[in-house]
Order: C-alpha cells, then sequence, then structure tokens
C-alpha cells in the first residue's frame, strides 16, 4: 500500500471505476433458502458511492466472473448501465477490449478488488483498491485499502477518497442534496 500522498496523486487521475462484486459490493457470504435459492446483500452505502461517482464525471462498472439476475437489479438500483456489467473470468482481457473501446489507459483506471483472481487487473491500473477484509495479496498490492469491509460501504469510501483527490467531493455532494 502507498503513503496517502501518493494515493491521492495515483485517485486525482482516475476517469473510470471498475468493481469486483464478490467481495467488494457483497461481505461474500451466500445465503441460501429451503428451496435452495441463493441471495446475497449488498450495502445502500454503495450506491450512493456509484451514484456520486458518476456524478462526478466518473464511469462505473461490475466485472465478476459471471453476472447474475441479482446484479443486474443492483446495477439498476445503483444506476450502472447494464453494458456496463462485464460477465466474464478474463478479466485482463476484458480490460484489453474496454480500453480499445473506450481510448482511456491504465493510469485512467481504479480497479477494486479482494481476491487472487483481481490481482493481475489490480497491479496494472493506475489506482487499485482492496477492502480491508481482503486477501492478503490484494492488500499488498493495492495503492489503498480501504476502512470498509466488503459489502459494507467500499464503493462508498472509494468514491469519496477519488473525488476528494479531484477536489469534486463537496460540490458533488452539494448538487445531489439539492437535486433530491
Amino acid at each position: 500500500m502507498l503513503n496517502k500522498e501518493a494515493a491521492i496523486e495515483k485517485a486525482k487521475k482516475v476517469k473510470f471505476v471498475i468493481l469486483d462484486i464478490h467481495g467488494i459490493l457483497t461481505d461474500n457470504t451466500l445465503y441460501y433458502d429451503e428451496e435452495g435459492r441463493k441471495s446475497e446483500s449488498f450495502s445502500l452505502h454503495d450506491r450512493f458511492g456509484c451514484m456520486a461517482l458518476m456524478e462526478g464525471g466518473i464511469g462505473v462498472s461490475f466485472l465478476t466472473s459471471k453476472i447474475t439476475r441479482t446484479d443486474e437489479q443492483v446495477a439498476k438500483i445503483y444506476g450502472v448501465p447494464l453494458e456496463r456489467l462485464w460477465g466474464t473470468s478474463a478479466k485482463i482481457g476484458k480490460l484489453d477490449e474496454f480500453e480499445k473501446e473506450s481510448g482511456l489507459k491504465d493510469e485512467d483506471l481504479c480497479y477494486v478488488g479482494d481476491e487472487m483472481i483481481d490481482l493481475g487487473v489490480m497491479k496494472r491500473v493506475g489506482f487499485s483498491v482492496a477492502p480491508m477484509d481482503g486477501s492478503v495479496e490484494a492488500k499488498a498490492v493495492a495503492d489503498y485499502v480501504t476502512q470498509a469491509g466488503g459489502g459494507k460501504g467500499v464503493v462508498r469510501e472509494v468514491a469519496e477518497f477519488i473525488l476528494r483527490a479531484q477536489g469534486k467531493w463537496v460540490s458533488i455532494i452539494q448538487k445531489m442534496t439539492e437535486n433530491r
């Protein structure tokens, strides 16, 4: 992990945030009912984080091995466009494809991940983040480790960190509270 000043410098350059789902938007716990249906919990704090990033002109996407109907519903609630739900375990390949399509470069991107499958992308992007309860390996390569655990406001914290670094936080909060 970088010192705070170095992390702030990297966050200033972020134009797009890519979020892993499990361990970031969730706490990695799966619940099953008596019929065997799976469910997970998601934080509304992270909804605010996604909305604040987008209000600040920063794009947001979800990147996980497989997009589920639950993920689609969460994206809808969080305001993340369905075309920004990326389901693949070939995360580096998706990063290459996105950069080619968007014209963005590694230094323009933030990736938030918590586990071994995320390390390649975390090492490559300009600003990488891991939650405080992420794997030792993810935290070791992260530029910033949140105080929040997975499913407990990680995205909200990341949004505030990036938007404060870019000098946008106060105006976004003002705009978001006036518009509601």
